[in-house]
């Protein structure tokens, strides 16, 4: 199983960008991949061949309008491990002893 960390942003649309951001969060949002959205991107987890069709489909949605994007993807491939997106931060926060902000 895959977790993919992502941003991806239009360069030439100005300092506000959420409108077309929020773009890419319907895609993935209609996509059924698990996901969560943090403040500084998001992270999709499933198979790499679905995560990546994914990033594929954000990027063709905003190539169609924007000329410069700028992108940064992370991966972390687990054998066989699945509901991480969950279990990475309840495990930290079994070890620290208390509940951590979201």
């Amino acid at each position: 199983m895959i977790l993919l960390e992502f941003s991806m942003s239009p360069m030439t649309r100005g300092e506000s960008v959420s409108s077309i951001v929020c773009r890419s969060l319907d895609i993935i949002d209609k996509s059924g991949v698990d996901y969560r959205l943090n403040p500084m991107g998001t992270v999709l987890e499933g198979e790499w061949d679905e995560v990546m069709n994914v990033v594929k489909q954000c990027y063709e949605k905003m190539s169609s309008d924007c000329d410069r994007i700028s992108c940064s993807i992370k991966i972390d491939y687990r054998k066989g491990a699945k509901g991480r997106l969950e279990s990475k931060i309840a495990s930290v926060e079994e070890k620290l002893g208390k509940t951590l902000k979201k």
